[in-house]
């Protein structure tokens, strides 16, 4: 069962070191943008929140992928606060 939970978090921490190797190019050109990561790749630049997570729930399901917005500083949530995926499939 732990493999099951530990699993999503090390690819996770992949996600954020490819956010952070493309970060000074996310920020020429994508900077303010809802940026979704997914397998070391940008999937996508997105003018808010809730249409990045809406693409990155349609293509991926629950994850793991990164939604970061270029620029902003980082936000430190509890392990125990997840993202509901069936509010961005309605959009």
């Amino acid at each position: 069962m732990s493999d099951v939970i530990e699993r999503p978090v090390m690819s996770l921490e992949a996600e954020i070191i490819a956010y952070e190797a493309m970060l000074e190019e996310l920020t020429r050109h994508h900077l303010g943008k809802f940026v979704v990561i997914k397998d070391n790749n940008l999937i996508g630049a997105f003018d808010t929140f809730e249409t990045a997570a809406a693409v990155a729930v349609r293509a991926f399901g629950r994850g793991p992928y990164l939604i970061r917005q270029v620029g902003a500083p980082i936000v430190q949530l509890p392990a125990s606060v997840l993202y509901n995926p069936s509010v961005a499939t309605a959009l």
